[in-house]
C-alpha cells in the first residue's frame, strides 16, 4: 500500500465565486475511478442544467495514472486545464472537481478566464476535507494487569493509536500504526515490560489522516 492525498469520502465540498456578474461554483468530491467521476459529472450537468458550462477535471489513481480535463465549452484550455493545475498542484489524487459558470454578461477574455476557474478550484479545495491515505499496521499487545496502567501512560506519551482494549485473564490492547513504527514500537515495549508481553500482528489498511493543502 502506498500513501496518498485526496479529499475525504462521501462528502460534495462546495465554494462559491464571482466576477464581473458571472457566477462561478466549485464542486469537489472523492472519485477512486473513471466512471465515479463520470457519474458525479452527469449528476452536476443534470442539477445545473441551465448552467452555461460545467467545466471539469480529475486525477485518479494512486500513481495519477488517469488524468482528463474539459472545457465544456469554454475557449480551448481557459477551463479544465486551469482546473487540472489546481489539483496537481496540491498533489492530490482520487478527485474530481467540476466547476459551474453562469455567465454574467461580461467577456472575461482567456486570461480572466484562466484566472477565474483556478481561482474557484482552489476555493472548492480550500472548502474541502483534505486526508492522507496512510497505510496502517492492526497489532495486538497482551499484558498481564500489572503492567497494564504502565503501559497505557507509555502508549498516550508515544502517541501511538489504541483502537481498544479487551479484559480477560490477562489484557490485550489493539495499536495500530504505520508499518515502519510497528518494530520500533514493540522494542519499546520489550524495554518497557521487561519483555513480558505477546503480540499478534493484523491486517494493514489505508486510513485517513487529516492533512493540509500545499
Amino acid at each position: 500500500m502506498k500513501k496518498y492525498k485526496t479529499v475525504g469520502a462521501g462528502k460534495t465540498y462546495e465554494a462559491n465565486y464571482e466576477i464581473n456578474r458571472s457566477k462561478f461554483i466549485a464542486h469537489v468530491r472523492r472519485a477512486e475511478s473513471e466512471e465515479e467521476a463520470r457519474e458525479f459529472l452527469q449528476s452536476l450537468k443534470k442539477k445545473y442544467f441551465d448552467a452555461t458550462h460545467n467545466c471539469s477535471a480529475w486525477i485518479i489513481g494512486v500513481a495519477v495514472e488517469k488524468h482528463k480535463s474539459n472545457d465544456d465549452g469554454e475557449p480551448g484550455g481557459t477551463a479544465g486545464n486551469p482546473i487540472l493545475e489546481v489539483i496537481k498542484k496540491n498533489a492530490l489524487t482520487d478527485v474530481i472537481i467540476v466547476v459551474t459558470r453562469y455567465f454574467g454578461g461580461i467577456k472575461l477574455g482567456a486570461g480572466g478566464l484562466i484566472r477565474a476557474y483556478s481561482h474557484s478550484a482552489a476555493l472548492g479545495l480550500s472548502a474541502s476535507e483534505v486526508v492522507t491515505m496512510t497505510p496502517m499496521l492492526k497489532f495486538d499487545v497482551t499484558i498481564e494487569y500489572g503492567l497494564l496502567a504502565t503501559v497505557e501512560n507509555w502508549l498516550r506519551q508515544k502517541k501511538i493509536a489504541v483502537g481498544g482494549t479487551d479484559y480477560a485473564a490477562d489484557v490485550t490492547i489493539h495499536l495500530m500504526a504505520e508499518p515502519s513504527e510497528v518494530e520500533e514500537i514493540l522494542s519499546g515495549l520489550t524495554e518497557l515490560t521487561a519483555a513480558c508481553f505477546t503480540h499478534i500482528l493484523g491486517e494493514e489498511l489505508l486510513v485517513p489522516i487529516r492533512a493540509e493543502l500545499i
